[in-house]
């Protein structure tokens, strides 16, 4: 039977609901963590702006603004040795604040700001050229300004699907599956990164019935082709998805040995013709920090495993 005609970001943001899905949504369940507000934080001694201002050129240009292509950023790599004090002093407040805000999930306005700022004087001061050459290994997600399943290449497949022009469309459905699942608990969210593959892997906790302590736990691995094509940039394309470690008596056993992952590049093959392929984009990565940013330049901040 022929599907009836619609738009094909209706088809694509569909498999989002996909039971493996719902594994990825942050938890909303309230947590007792130490408050620290933005002002007690010590800020170091250093305290100086990175960026100095030049003087404008305020006489006529030769040229049309028009003709100037879009602002972007490109990779700094930071030479000077005695920049690695900085660096230090920047990277524990920002973990010191990933581990407050239950990885940014909690984050107040100030604290928000403050990550902002550290994330972007942390990219200033990159030690390393070529970035994207240089992330192999595996990765914990310690903090993102998203919701942290936006890490795993299935929701970057999503939102690539859908392309800019149906960028708020992505959105809405990314917050209503937040919303949906928010029973979901999770726990450490991995990648493991190759010359050629990144997997994704995800700890959580689903309660089936609430008020009941009645928990499915699992892990939800996701595989995507990587490719770099250039210094600071990866280009993914998802393959599948599939659960392992589950705590279901019998099933956990069975789905370890036979585990059965749900073809995803070739369910859009089918749907569009194409499997979508999600850009990303890292401009800082040293021995034990690496910062990567979407195509909405939304970050995600790694500490090695």
């Amino acid at each position: 039977m022929k599907i009836a005609a619609a738009p094909e970001w209706v088809l694509l943001v569909g498999l989002a609901s996909v039971g493996i899905a719902a594994a990825f949504a942050p938890s909303r369940i309230p947590r007792v963590v130490p408050f620290v507000s933005a002002a007690s934080i010590e800020r170091p001694a250093w305290g100086t702006a990175l960026w100095s201002s030049v003087d404008v050129d305020v006489s006529p240009s030769d040229y049309d603004s028009a003709d100037l292509g879009p602002d972007e950023k490109s990779v700094t790599v930071d030479t000077n040795e005695s920049d690695a004090v900085i660096r230090d002093a920047l990277k524990r407040e920002l973990l010191l604040l990933a581990s407050i805000t239950d990885r940014g999930e909690y984050a107040t306005p100030d604290e928000s700001d403050i990550i902002v700022d550290l994330v972007t004087q942390l990219e200033a001061l990159n030690p390393t050229a070529e970035p994207a050459y240089n992330c192999a290994g595996e990765w914990d997600l310690c903090l993102t300004n998203t919701q942290s399943f936006r890490s795993s290449p299935f929701f970057m497949a999503i939102r690539a699907a859908v392309g800019d022009d149906n960028k708020a469309i992505a959105e809405n459905g990314f917050d209503i599956h937040e919303r949906s699942t928010s029973a979901s608990r999770v726990g450490r969210v991995r990648q493991k990164i190759s010359s050629s593959e990144m997997v994704s892997e995800v700890d959580l906790e689903v309660g089936l019935i609430p008020g009941l302590p009645i928990l499915v736990k699992g892990t939800v691995v996701t595989t995507a082709d990587l490719v770099t094509t250039a210094q600071e940039t990866w280009e993914i394309t998802v393959k599948g998805t599939k659960v392992m470690g589950s705590n279901i008596p019998f099933l956990d056993q069975y789905l370890d040995d036979n585990p059965i992952e749900i073809p995803v590049g070739d369910a859009y093959s089918a749907v569009t013709g194409s499997v979508p392929v999600a850009t990303l984009k890292t401009f800082y990565v040293d021995g034990g920090i690496r910062i990567t940013r979407d195509v909405d330049d939304n970050f995600f901040v790694f500490s090695r495993a």
